[in-house]
């Protein structure tokens, strides 16, 4: 299965009460009388039925759809492997629709695969009013200046906050478009005094208290890369990279952090510990990071927790958007769009084909998922989101999306680099935790280790490419004299 590819829940119910109605919301009349077949490529038939296909079905009567399945599709050496294995599936099937992530879309666009939707959109006076902020021109700028595929639904983060532990502790919420320095020092603001489960902590962040994966997770929304794959140079050592490192310590050393227990993390326990093992949902933290994922389990944990358990459950709180880029912050690389439709440029039917990509980013498409946030995706349309409780949703889609992919161009490193890196990463930091080492000294030598795998990495990989060269030469060499003594 591709790592981009995201579920979402069945939709199974809702597209049989259309059926079963015969109620059309005007979505139909767009496609020709006659019946069509639409091919469309999904990593797996049954899941793109229960996202998608039963309630286009249902709309489009007239459209046979046929699933091209991309389950079959293993590589066992790397995802360099794999994009060559699926653009030779793509060219040998030929789907009239094609499912993309931002980087392929992008590549495909380029290499002119995909059919151009500028002039369809013009033509049927789509509305594009509704859709969430920036989604067309990230499109259009990963298109090369056009744009040639929608996205149906979108994933996003916000910063959920309980404004009781704020009220109480007489401390300010915090705001749209703040930094992580500025997220790190209103945590710090919290006391620390306590052990374990017994305290209040300023933030959750991620599942561990690793300096390396920290200050990733923080360099990523400035747009900052360790390494360049396409130039296969290490960018680590720099004044941006000291600067976050300097934050993530900060934060680790701060105690305002909550570091997952490893044994929350095993199961196991009633379904009620499990909901209030989150330490945002019991109440013990201020703020996290998260997807719609936890509004749900709210809801669940209202409906599910006994009377003497509501108390400890989070019931005052709301959103901000998720830390941004001072130097960029009307942008987040929080907003993805990991499934992206696009029309093949040999597609066999195009009509049908677009009929599908307005129907997925549609008002009809929207109404019905519009209530299934909380399990994954937002609908591309976000004015039918149910919000009874007038939460600031607008935290999960006021930004724009960035371009930036801090893994761009990855399958380019060596095999095994990101493993033996991160194992060596984790190590420098490990020792300026412990004063060690300084940042300065742990950035230079992680430069200079990564360097070195990198340059190792070049080296077998052009020794690789020369062997069948060499092989292929031997061969003519012993095909000639073999010819030369008959």
């Amino acid at each position: 299965m591709m790592k981009w590819m995201k579920r979402k829940p069945m939709l199974a119910s809702a597209a049989m009460m259309i059926a079963l109605t015969g109620c059309s919301f005007g979505g139909g009349n767009d496609a020709k009388d006659e019946q069509q077949t639409l091919r469309v490529m999904f990593y797996e038939e049954q899941s793109f039925y229960q996202q998608y296909g039963m309630l286009f079905s249902a709309l489009y009567p007239n459209v046979n759809i046929e699933v091209v399945s991309t389950q079959s599709i293993r590589s066992e050496n790397g995802q360099e492997e794999y994009n060559k294995l699926l653009d030779a599936f793509i060219e040998k099937e030929q789907p009239d629709i094609i499912l993309l992530d931002p980087e392929r879309y992008s590549r495909s666009a380029a290499e002119g695969k995909l059919a151009e939707l500028d002039s369809l959109i013009e033509k049927d006076k789509y509305e594009t009013e509704g859709l969430v902020p920036g989604m067309l021109d990230f499109l259009k700028e990963m298109g090369g200046g056009k744009i040639y595929g929608l996205a149906g639904d979108f994933s996003s983060q916000a910063l959920y906050y309980n404004k009781d532990l704020f009220d109480k502790y007489g401390i300010e919420y915090p705001k749209d478009k703040m930094s992580y320095t500025d997220l790190i020092q209103l945590a710090k603001r919290f006391p620390t005094d306590g052990e374990g489960e017994e305290r209040v902590y300023g933030l959750k962040f991620g599942y561990s208290n690793n300096l390396f994966d920290m200050a990733v997770q923080m360099g990523s929304i400035q747009n900052m890369s360790y390494v360049n794959p396409s130039k296969m140079e290490m960018t680590i050592n720099t004044a941006g990279w000291k600067t976050t490192v300097e934050t993530a310590l900060d934060a680790i050393n701060s105690k305002a952090l909550y570091v997952e227990d490893p044994q929350n993390m095993m199961g196991g326990g009633s379904y009620e510990e499990y909901l209030l093992s989150n330490p945002f949902l019991s109440g013990k933290v201020a703020m996290m990071t998260e997807g719609p994922y936890i509004m749900q389990q709210i809801k669940q944990a209202k409906n599910f927790l006994k009377e003497d358990q509501q108390s400890k459950l989070v019931s005052n709180w709301d959103l901000v958007t998720a830390p941004v880029d001072p130097a960029n912050p009307e942008y987040s690389s929080m907003v993805k769009f990991y499934n992206i439709f696009a029309i093949n440029s040999k597609a066999a039917n195009k009509d049908a084909a677009w009929s599908f990509l307005k129907y997925i980013t549609g008002d009809e498409y929207a109404r019905v998922t519009s209530k299934s946030y909380g399990f994954g995706n937002f609908p591309a349309r976000v004015k039918y989101l149910d919000n009874p409780d007038n939460r600031n949703f607008a935290a999960f889609y006021t930004l724009k999306p960035s371009t930036f992919n801090m893994y761009k161009d990855y399958d380019k490193l060596p095999e095994n680099f990101q493993m033996e890196f991160m194992g060596a990463a984790q190590m420098e930091l490990d020792k300026v935790k412990s004063g060690g080492a300084t940042i300065d000294e742990a950035l230079s030598q992680l430069q200079t280790v990564g360097q070195g795998m990198l340059d190792k990495g070049k080296s077998e990989q052009a020794g690789k490419k020369e062997e069948p060269a060499a092989d292929s030469q031997a061969a003519g060499t012993a095909e000639g004299t073999a010819t030369g003594t008959q």
